[in-house]
């Protein structure tokens, strides 16, 4: 999944591959790593989003489609959802700060950028939209 995580990879795949049952590969999976399948894979098209957003000129219809995204709408909604800014803010704040990076050793990079994805991304909305009601005023993201 690490390898081509722009690529479909439901569980009954990964079970297939891996000569085991669905339900058994989906509870060792999440054992092993701490999240579902689904979820890993958001994770890891998320942080190479991040870093092709960070790192090329790319147009962002094409970062999603590298990444496995089929449409930019949801691309940019989960996106947005998980890293509190659009994929166009996202890059405007990056580039910003990119001169800063350089004197950061990249595997502390690349874990300071992993997305945090214990809830549903649907899940972690809900929460967000709930919290809105309450404090209209409330910055979306810094």
């Amino acid at each position: 999944m690490d390898a081509a995580s722009n690529e479909a990879w439901p569980v009954h795949r990964l079970a297939r591959v891996s000569h085991v049952s669905e339900a058994h590969f989906a509870r060792s999976f999440k054992q092993a790593f701490g999240l579902p399948p689904h979820r890993y894979l958001l994770t890891r098209r998320l942080e190479r989003a991040k870093a092709l957003l960070r790192d090329t000129a790319l147009p962002i219809l094409d970062i999603a489609l590298q990444t496995g995204w089929n449409s930019l709408g949801t691309f940019g909604r989960v996106f947005h959802d998980v890293n509190g800014k659009s994929p166009s803010a996202w890059r405007a704040f990056e580039q910003a700060a990119r001169h800063k990076l350089a004197e950061v050793p990249h595997c502390f990079v690349s874990a300071a950028y992993r997305p945090d994805i214990t809830t549903a991304v649907s899940e972690k909305r809900r929460i967000v939209q709930a919290g809105k009601k309450g404090a209209p005023n409330k910055p979306e993201f810094s």
